[in-house]
């Protein structure tokens, strides 16, 4: 049989009587900076890597060709240049949100 102490609300991540147990009734913690996952540096790239997505998807747009043929839709801006800014744009926001936040000595 199970003793009753066994029987608690336990998760395999958190070992029985630690810090998250003992402080059940004292409510939350504040946390630090530094326990921060990202940083400011981090939205900022995150920021500027969304603008070049957005540019790159507005460089993408133009008027279709439906009832005639439109030779814009083959142009080096709407077929190069465009595609590879939102491609770049969506690896710089990979890298903003794996790279580390900086640590202030």
């Amino acid at each position: 049989m199970i003793a009753e102490s066994d029987k608690k609300d336990r998760t395999p991540w958190r070992k029985p009587g630690s810090a998250a147990d003992k402080s059940k009734d004292s409510g939350l913690q504040k946390e630090s900076v530094n326990e921060f996952p990202l940083g400011r540096r981090n939205f900022i790239w995150m920021g500027v890597s969304a603008a070049v997505i957005i540019v790159g998807f507005l460089l993408m747009l133009g008027s279709g060709s439906t009832e005639e043929f439109n030779p814009d839709i083959f142009s080096a801006r709407r077929i190069v240049v465009g595609p590879t800014l939102a491609f770049l744009g969506f690896v710089a926001m990979g890298v903003s949100i794996i790279r580390r936040p900086g640590k202030k000595a």
